[in-house]
């Protein structure tokens, strides 16, 4: 990152780029806003042509799903989010980044299939009540997945996100109409219904090749001209290997998991200790964070791409225009958490049972600590995207990971009498931690990663000429 007073060409430049940021995060959650509202729908629409077991089974089967292929295949798409931006803000092909996801995607997805089928008698009868068809909808749906998580971070690396959002938006459409079609009597029963969870992947496999290998043939066909195609694949194998993609997607990975620990460990542990009506106190109490943490995935998908261009501009002022970004998210999430707050002290217990129905009563103190969790929360996620944007990966997931085993031990200790109270302190006070922790590598960045360049590259020799190596780490 280049730092230094800028000229007004250069304040133009950033200037631009926080612009085009800013609106890109704003379509984006337009474009996952209207994605819940149509998945929303997909759920009415089922819940009223199911009976109550069929449609229990329908959201037994969309929530592993969804913690799956969240899990499994979202490192890869930050993988490509992030180090295709670096690329392309160098003047590189994204060639390494591109084929190092695609073997990783096609090993996550080869190992996923391979334990579904060795697991196929306790997935279909212990989650999926014996249903044959909902396990083969399961396995199917999750590897079509990897083609649109692949996609997602594809797009989100070119910032391309009138793409990535027309992909979401489409899967959601598909998915839906066969709910739809099983309303108005042209299909019939559970099995249509939940066939629309498989079939929303399955569209961006007729679109992503065609999208991806055009982008790649101008790309080659410009390197051709300017007669540097053969160096440039030179460098790019060795500067982005198979060992550095493995890493940055195996922390990211412990990241994504330790998120799933978050948001979904607390009714888990809850209903393992008080039964099933505690846990549907506190699953509808989280919601709380549980909701807005979607809507951010658009401010979170579109920044780290965004924050990681500034970390290798070469233009004076990144630095600072790479901080203003981070500031301008924060000061949203301030806002927003705060008039979330205002809401709940007014209305908060109310609002609550005309969403979850009055079979539980909300104590006010209660949700606005969890609103405070979920501003603790919202800050950790966009602190944590400047620290991968930085190259700290492996230091980010450390501290995920450590405070989910936190969050964790916190719950089932019974420190606190009251169950659902230490899961709502437990969420608040790591989300805390987690920001504090995350907020200390954004702010020190060190180790290998952060501004050196790997070895065997033109930017490697340069260095050691100048004797940057005398400082590494």
């Amino acid at each position: 990152m280049a730092d230094g007073p800028q000229t007004s060409s250069e304040a133009e430049i950033n200037g631009g780029r926080e612009s085009r940021f800013r609106r890109a995060a704003g379509f984006l959650t337009i474009g996952v806003g209207l994605t819940g509202l149509i998945t929303y729908v997909y759920f009415f629409i089922a819940a009223h042509n199911l009976d109550r077991d069929a449609y229990g089974e329908i959201t037994v089967l969309w929530s592993a799903v969804f913690i799956t292929v969240s899990t499994l295949y979202r490192p890869v798409d930050q993988l490509l989010s992030r180090h295709i931006s670096e690329h392309v803000e160098r003047g590189d092909p994204d060639t390494g980044p591109v084929r190092v996801a695609a073997r990783i995607q096609l090993f996550l997805s080869l190992g996923f299939a391979l334990i579904t089928l060795i697991l196929k008698g306790p997935i279909e009868n212990g989650l999926l009540d014996g249903n044959s068809a909902l396990y083969w909808i399961f396995f199917s749906a999750v590897l079509f997945y990897a083609a649109s998580y692949y996609a997602r971070g594809y797009f989100a690396g070119h910032q391309q996100f009138g793409l990535f959002t027309a992909l979401i938006l489409s899967e959601s459409v598909f998915r839906t109409l066969f709910a739809v079609l099983v309303a108005i009597g042209i299909l019939s029963g559970q099995t249509m219904v939940a066939m629309g969870i498989v079939a929303a992947p399955l569209l961006s496999l007729m679109v992503v090749p065609y999208a991806i290998a055009r982008r790649t043939r101008r790309e080659e066909a410009e390197r051709g001209k300017a007669g540097g195609e053969e160096i440039d694949m030179g460098a790019e194998r060795a500067e982005f290997s198979m060992s550095t993609g493995a890493g940055f997607v195996g922390s990211v990975f412990l990241i994504m998991f330790s998120e799933q620990v978050f948001l979904n460990a607390g009714p888990l542990l809850v209903n393992a200790i008080s039964g099933a009506a505690a846990a549907g106190y506190i699953f509808n109490v989280l919601m709380i964070a549980r909701a807005p943490l979607q809507l951010f995935q658009a401010v979170s998908t579109s920044i780290l791409p965004h924050l990681t261009s500034l970390h290798h501009s070469s233009e004076p002022g990144s630095e600072e225009e790479f901080r203003s970004s981070i500031r301008s998210v924060l000061m949203g999430i301030l806002a927003f958490t705060g008039l979330t707050a205002i809401v709940v002290l007014v209305a908060g217990p109310q609002l609550m049972q005309l969403a979850f129905s009055d079979k539980f009563s909300y104590a006010r103190p209660d949700l606005l600590l969890v609103t405070a969790g979920m501003g603790f929360y919202l800050a950790a996620v966009t602190f944590n995207q400047a620290a991968l944007a930085q190259g700290q990966a492996r230091r980010a997931s450390i501290r995920w990971i450590a405070c989910a085993v936190f969050f964790i031990v916190w719950t089932v200790l019974p420190m606190i009498q009251n169950v659902n109270h230490r899961v709502e302190i437990g969420f608040t006070l790591t989300a805390l931690i987690l920001m504090s922790s995350l907020y200390y590598i954004y702010q020190r960045p060190s180790g290998p990663e952060e501004g050196l360049p790997l070895e065997g590259t033109p930017d490697e020799i340069s260095a050691r000429l100048a004797g940057l190596e005398e400082v590494a780490p």
